[in-house]
């Protein structure tokens, strides 16, 4: 049975900022690690074209490696403030009173599955985050490398984040290998505008960090096709949840997150999809029959106007 679309109230959101333009998570450690992001691409950036490009005597190499490096970190950089600043998919707080259950049409054997912890009608498939303070629909994990939860609404961003960082890593790793060669065939003074010291200690450093990052997020990457593929989020996977969900396929999985193909799917400037309009049945409604069972002893009736909804906490 399909329902139409519940509009909901809106209030001043806490994790809003510049006039509620901006998903923003006030978390120390987040801000920090996302500060520190920023700074470790700012180096790459730095020994990458003070160190390797411009000592390099060959003018297109120069220019065609510096440019290609600046697209990737303008790419990288735009898909990190899109997964930092972007609502992951965050639930309304507080929309559990009886007069939501009321305004939903409950039915009889129906139930619904409210977080005691923001006090919100928890959706299908949405887990609460501590760091967020809210639910967050389809949530595969908080990261605090960009500070935010990753969720339905900025996975794509995010996957696009973790796929142009494994570039740059590549990239500089590729770079860094050629200026050792080039400095050890020639003078170490003339292969550089820095001391032979500190360029071997610049160019250390580079590498130590494209390849720390490369293997980083090329895993977290491969994780999230994987979990896409599956339709599957990371949460679901270590919970071992059973699917209560009807499972897409994989292809209109994928779509699902980044569209029909084309190259918008590799550009951090266009949003995702725009989802279907929410049905009140995407909340978590089960036959009683099935469901009574497994509910907790904290579950508790609620009555409504003819119709009664067992209302439990999770």
């Amino acid at each position: 049975m399909e329902y139409d679309y519940l509009p909901l109230r809106r209030e001043i959101d806490p994790n809003r900022c510049c006039a509620g333009w901006f998903w923003c998570i006030r978390d120390i450690c987040g801000i920090v690690c996302a500060l520190l992001t920023w700074l470790l691409i700012l180096f790459a950036e730095f020994v990458v074209m003070t160190v390797i490009l411009l000592p390099y005597p060959y003018t297109f190499y120069s220019i065609f490696n510096g440019v290609l490096f600046h697209i990737l970190g303008l790419l990288a950089i735009t898909s990190h403030l899109r997964t930092m600043l972007t609502d992951p998919g965050s639930v309304p707080k507080g929309n559990a009173t009886k007069e939501m259950i009321q305004h939903m049409g409950c039915r009889e054997g129906q139930v619904i599955f409210k977080c005691q912890k923001c006090c919100s009608i928890k959706p299908e498939r949405a887990h609460h985050c501590s760091v967020c303070q809210r639910c967050i629909r389809k949530m595969d994990h908080h990261c605090p490398w960009v500070n935010n939860c990753v969720g339905e609404d900025n996975q794509k961003f995010f996957v696009l984040f973790t796929f142009y960082i494994a570039c740059m890593s590549l990239h500089s790793l590729i770079l860094a290998a050629q200026q050792f060669f080039s400095c050890i065939d020639r003078e170490w003074r003339t292969c550089s505008s820095y001391s032979p010291p500190t360029t071997v200690i610049l160019l250390v450093f580079l590498v130590f960090e494209a390849l720390l990052f490369a293997i980083f997020t090329s895993a977290m990457f491969f994780s999230q096709l994987q979990a896409i593929w599956n339709d599957e989020t990371g949460i679901e996977q270590l919970k071992k949840e059973e699917a209560r969900w009807v499972k897409k396929s994989r292809w209109k999985s994928i779509q699902a997150v980044f569209g029909r193909f084309s190259l918008a799917w590799f550009s951090p400037f266009i949003y995702p999809p725009p989802r279907t309009p929410r049905k009140k049945a995407d909340y978590y409604l089960f036959s009683m029959y099935d469901s009574l069972q497994k509910l907790s002893s904290s579950g508790r009736l609620l009555h409504t106007k003819n119709v009664w909804c067992s209302f439990t906490g999770t």
